[in-house]
């Protein structure tokens, strides 16, 4: 609506004017839209971060199943039997018990034998090389029966920090290190 104030006079004017404003100030057209757009982009990323959360969780339990599966290798001496060293282990004991959640070649598998004053379950510190890659070795050593060992398999989870910017890494290569371990006895 276009207001040509030239014609119209001192008090009447503001009438008008107020008359316009208020129509404007009533109107409802457009009132869901503008909501919407200040609502949405805290629900998508409060969303977007309770999904990556959810995964996350998901991808922890899976780690949990597979530590136990491969622990149960090594502690029936079926690794021990089937001489395997550590690539041969996460070949044809770990990658075939993981289902399309991880990518068997970043699984990072450490196996030692301990005695009960210095079992180390703790997080590794990890280093990674000028290509991002993790530098770290790790000990593969299925020990001998009666003895006991410490299984920690390790993944790096990739995260994306979605629009609230919700970071979860605790690696400083941007990732989020999921670990599972188990201590156990090799059998007699």
């Amino acid at each position: 609506m276009m207001l040509n104030l030239k014609y119209l006079p001192g008090r009447s004017l503001r009438r008008r004017l107020s008359s316009v404003f208020g129509r404007l100030a009533r109107s409802q057209r457009g009132m869901a839209a503008v909501e919407f757009a200040l609502v949405a982009p805290i629900f998508l990323g409060m969303m977007l971060g309770i999904l990556q959360i959810c995964l996350i969780f998901f991808a922890k339990e899976t780690l949990e199943t597979l530590t136990e599966y491969a622990a149960r290798n090594v502690l029936t001496n079926q690794t021990q039997a089937a001489g395997y060293n550590a690539s041969q282990f996460q070949a044809n004991v770990v990658c075939p018990a993981i289902h399309g959640l991880f990518d068997c070649t970043k699984v990072m598998i450490d196996l030692q034998p301990a005695t009960l004053s210095n079992i180390n379950t703790s997080e590794p510190n990890m280093t990674f090389d000028g290509s991002g890659n993790v530098s770290n070795t790790w000990q593969f050593n299925s020990g001998s029966p009666g003895d006991i060992m410490v299984l920690r398999v390790m993944y790096q989870w990739p995260l994306f920090t979605g629009p609230l910017g919700l970071n979860l890494a605790n690696l400083s290569n941007g990732n989020l290190l999921i670990m599972s371990t188990a201590v156990f006895k090799n059998e007699l």
